[in-house]
């Protein structure tokens, strides 16, 4: 290990500050050219409109790559996507032993199993108020709330002082699913003097504190009892707590719980094996669902964000194979609407209310309750902990600089503001940013993992918009035309204002620019190949107002 007078303690994100999702932090202890690494969290976030075609967004690991020798070891908080998500894929780039609690590694596990050749990643297990050793960083789990069970905070302690990392938290006094946020350790922490703490930032912009989970369940309770019809319920498949609420809820009121969409049953079976669902009555697989009586049913699926291939949005589209609702039942969105996926939630709702459901959400009952930190609970944790240095993550830059002014007006001395890449010294001295790493993201793309250019994005994003031609130009020993070009076009108009074909007019351009090279020049065959594609696109654009992708093949 270095001396202590050569060593500084950096923390560096490489995703989740200044964006929500996809969570990745590094932790250095050491001289700048020798320092000992940790992960802290491996997530992902999901792809948009933008990304058209990719599964998934993994951040850009290049930099700790480079730094493979001296990464001593991932930890995990949560079993969250965004917090955990992205392991498998970048685990065989990382290579290093991993740390998770139990509800984590069983989900992981239960994940590996369902993806064909996923690695079989090496976990160590630790549980809340356990403390454990990552190369030269000291590791204590203080337990928090949040909307999965055995969300951890990380006490991260150097010979150059203690990192409280937050992780997702809240404060709940009445959570469904226990332990309470550990507020004797977090004060006790607080005493012994923390150096830096990097603060949940979703929640930074709400007043006050969050309503409890247990309120939920009363909430759900009373909906349920009151509905004439079946009752179905989508959440996020990952709130143990919720699921336990709703079961809860369920049975008092007489019904039985169908469970539908393959997370949730992954979900409900390690929470099954781990004891969280203990005392409830047993789920009711697809296959029950006729049998039992219209006002005695609950409906658990998956779908919360609109997904078109989740449970909901398939019971939407009436595409289930043994489960259907009617007009005068229930569908209530437990859950909150993730940024970006406005569009696919509202599609679904129109097609429930087109069929005669009644729609209840957030805004119309108690029917979920955040994960996160509002700014009353932050500034409990302010007086907790009393960091020295606090740093705004899991966030975009709103939420950041909202939360980096509550802390100033709380009285933490310094508030060091980063986005991913940077590389923020916290000691010794006061916080600076000292380096700039590379970041970033990459995409899984059904089995393949690589950059937007690798995987094709940038190109299929531009199909998307304005289509795909293929030009066949053949040309004899003359290197005159041997006949017409052959064209196909795919997500190209048909015609143009004027009623003219769109397909013979880019063929005539294409035959056009073949005759306007002079017969010598033809030879050489990839002036030809440009000539044409130009030609394509600009009668296209003049047709249309648009230049397609245009692939021409020349041959003789």
């Amino acid at each position: 290990m270095a001396k202590t007078s050569q060593a500084e303690l950096v923390f560096c994100p490489l995703g989740g500050v200044g964006e929500i999702g996809m969570n990745l932090a590094l932790y250095g202890y050491g001289p700048a050219e020798a320092r000992e690494w940790i992960i802290v969290d491996v997530g992902v976030t999901f792809p948009d409109a933008a990304h058209p075609g990719v599964d998934l967004i993994l951040p850009d690991t290049r930099f700790i790559e480079d730094e493979l020798s001296r990464l001593r070891g991932i930890v995990i908080t949560h079993a969250h996507e965004d917090h955990y998500g992205a392991l498998l894929d970048l685990w065989p780039r990382l290579k290093a032993q991993c740390w998770m609690t139990p509800f984590t590694a069983g989900l992981l596990e239960a994940k590996r199993q369902s993806e064909k050749g996923a690695p079989d990643v090496p976990v160590t297990i630790y549980r809340a108020g356990e403390k454990f050793t990552v190369g030269p960083f000291q590791i204590e789990a203080v337990a928090v709330t949040h909307s999965i069970p055995e969300p951890v905070s990380l006490a991260i302690t150097t010979p150059l002082g203690t990192v409280v990392h937050t992780g997702d938290w809240k404060i709940d006094p009445e959570p469904e699913i226990g332990p309470l946020t550990d507020e004797a350790r977090f004060r006790a922490l607080g005493d012994a003097g923390v150096l830096a703490m990097m603060c949940d930032s979703t929640n930074a912009m709400r007043e006050g504190e969050s309503p409890s989970e247990t309120a939920v369940g009363v909430s759900l309770k009373g909906l349920i009892e009151k509905a004439p019809g079946r009752v179905a319920i989508t959440t996020f498949s990952s709130n143990v707590g919720r699921i336990r609420s709703i079961a809860e809820a369920a049975r008092d009121a007489g019904r039985q719980v169908v469970v539908l969409g393959r997370s949730m049953k992954r979900v409900i079976d390690v929470a099954g094996e781990l004891g969280y669902l203990d005392g409830l009555p047993g789920f009711l697989a697809e296959e029950d669902y006729q049998f039992v009586p219209r006002d005695q049913v609950v409906v658990l699926c998956t779908g919360s964000q609109g997904e078109p291939q989740a449970a909901l949005a398939k019971l939407s589209r009436d595409e289930m194979r043994s489960v259907s609702l009617a007009p005068g039942d229930t569908v209530i969105f437990s859950s909150r609407v993730i940024p970006g996926n406005e569009k696919a939630i509202l599609t679904v709702k129109n097609l429930l209310i087109e069929q005669g459901m009644a729609i209840i959400e957030d805004g119309d009952a108690l029917v979920h309750v955040s994960g996160h930190p509002r700014r009353g609970e932050l500034k409990r944790m302010y007086e907790w902990v009393r960091p020295k240095i606090l740093v705004p993550v899991h966030g975009e830059a709103a939420h950041l600089v909202a939360q980096g002014s509550l802390a100033a007006t709380s009285g933490v001395p310094h508030v060091a503001q980063v986005r991913n890449g940077d590389m923020l010294k916290l000691a010794p001295g006061d916080p600076e940013i000292v380096d700039q790493v590379p970041f970033g993201r990459i995409y899984k793309d059904g089995i393949l993992i690589g950059s937007e250019e690798e995987m094709g994005v940038r190109d299929r994003r531009k199909l998307s918009f304005a289509g795909h031609v293929a030009v066949n130009v053949v040309l004899d020993d003359r290197y005159e035309l041997a006949g017409e070009p052959d064209l196909v076009a795919i997500g190209v108009a048909r015609t143009d204002r004027r009623g003219e074909n769109v397909e013979d007019l880019m063929l005539d351009a294409a035959a056009g620019a073949v005759d306007s090279i002079p017969r010598q020049r033809r030879k050489d065959l990839d002036l030809v190949q440009e000539s044409v594609r130009r030609a394509v696109r600009s009668a296209a654009d003049q047709a249309w107002g648009k230049k397609p992708i245009v692939t021409v093949f020349v041959t003789r």
